[in-house]
């Protein structure tokens, strides 16, 4: 077993890169930074217009190893399959349920990561990604993990028995909240046995914790427009500041299929002149926003889908720099917004309870600062990724080499 920090890794994302998955690349960059030899595999192109300045860091080369949809090309990879990789044809039993897709990009990552002699290979999400390593690393004879977040767990798109089977067939699993591992041991027992959390991290030196004693009378909210985030909510709870006159402005920072009808909403609520839907932003620009912010709203709500929120990012981001925030009680983010404590949270889809959370952080500069100084010792304690990125580095180096798995107790890896 080589020790972590020698290992050769395949990291595997349905597209690289995306504009809202920098915990992906706060990984990639704290694995980096500790030696770890990173290959980058892509089952997509990108498709997003604007992408975060922290991308030009990466050092990692990135293969895309896309599905042609053509015949010739499938058979060709599986007669290459045949000649490279040892044990290939009693492994193809384990393509039984799959879509040619996934079968023929899971040779392709198979060869490459045989031929670059990758150790193990890690999906990020429980879908795709996770369906193409499952079988490469079966192919290829190395270990295999994923990373779970939200969707690839909730949403009411997850075949439970497609789940179970990653569950019991990975060397370990990742997950990014308390909360996510009781529901995965909860919904799929033993099968979830070998689920750790780790939380995604951020790199402290790059949010700097700045007292919020004196800061505009400032709302700020960021994230995809789409419905678990709750925009919505904070545009009726601006409405019911606006009549009660409370000072303030509102911006919402992101893009989303929500647009129009937030819009819409805005228009229709008559908060047009204190709220304002300001499009996707780099990285430096958004942290300038949110530093500037008496308070971050995250109205994080679970979609008619099913969907929600992990923990998002933008929540430990807001509590690095000294931003207070106001969340909700949904999935894991109670785990970091401790009302009264760290933060304010209130229930979800109630504008009126997230209206007076609001209303008491623009006014009470005392309790921003209390707030916003426990929730930085919070995320240095918990979410440092160099600490947080060597734990999955551990748990890596633990995994079989032959891929039969090996379930460690989730506080040799936690510590």
């Amino acid at each position: 077993m080589r020790l972590p920090e020698t290992q050769r890794i395949g990291y595997v994302v349905k597209r690289y890169p995306r504009y809202s998955e920098t915990f992906i690349v706060n990984e990639i960059l704290a694995h980096e930074a500790a030696g770890l030899d990173l290959t980058i595999f892509a089952l997509r192109p990108p498709v997003d217009t604007h992408f975060q300045e922290l991308l030009a860091r990466v050092r990692a080369p990135v293969q895309y190893i896309l599905d042609s949809g053509k015949a010739r090309e499938f058979w060709h990879e599986l007669d290459a399959a045949r000649m490279e990789l040892e044990g290939f044809d009693e492994a193809l039993d384990e393509t039984a349920g799959e879509d040619a897709s996934t079968v023929y990009q899971a040779i392709r990552l198979a060869r490459s990561a045989h031929n670059l002699g990758l150790d193990h290979l890690h999906a990020h999400f429980a879908t795709s990604a996770a369906s193409v390593v499952r079988l490469a690393a079966r192919f290829a004879r190395v270990s295999w993990s994923f990373t779970a977040h939200a969707k690839d767990i909730f949403h009411e798109s997850v075949d439970p028995d497609d789940l179970a089977r990653k569950l019991e067939g990975a060397d370990a699993v990742i997950t990014v909240s308390d909360y996510n591992v009781a529901f995965l041991q909860a919904e799929y027992g033993a099968k979830a046995a070998k689920v750790h959390r780790i939380y995604n991290g951020l790199d402290l030196d790059r949010f700097r914790y700045q007292a919020p004693d004196e800061r505009l009378t400032r709302i700020v909210a960021v994230g995809r427009l789409v419905e678990k985030k709750g925009f919505d909510v904070l545009v009726e709870a601006s409405a019911l500041l606006k009549a009660e006159g409370c000072t303030f402005s509102c911006e919402i920072i992101g893009s989303g299929e929500n647009k129009a009808a937030l819009h819409e909403q805005i228009e229709r609520l008559g908060v047009a002149d204190l709220v304002r839907l300001e499009g996707p932003r780099p990285q430096a620009v958004v942290v300038k926003h949110v530093q500037e912010a008496a308070v971050l709203a995250a109205p994080c709500v679970v979609g008619q889908d099913g969907n929600r929120d992990g923990l998002p990012t933008v929540l430990l981001e807001a509590m690095a720099l000294g931003t207070p925030c106001v969340s909700t009680n949904v999935t894991g983010i109670p785990e970091v917004i401790r009302d009264g404590e760290t933060g304010l949270c209130v229930p979800q889809h109630d504008a009126k309870a997230l209206a007076e959370a609001l209303a008491r952080l623009l006014i009470d500069s005392d309790l921003r600062v209390r707030l916003a100084s426990a929730a930085r010792h919070l995320i240095e304690v918990d979410f440092d990724i160099h600490r947080n990125a060597a734990r999955q580095r551990a748990l890596i180096a633990a995994c079989s080499t032959t891929g039969n798995g090996l379930a460690l107790h989730p506080a040799e890896v936690m510590g």
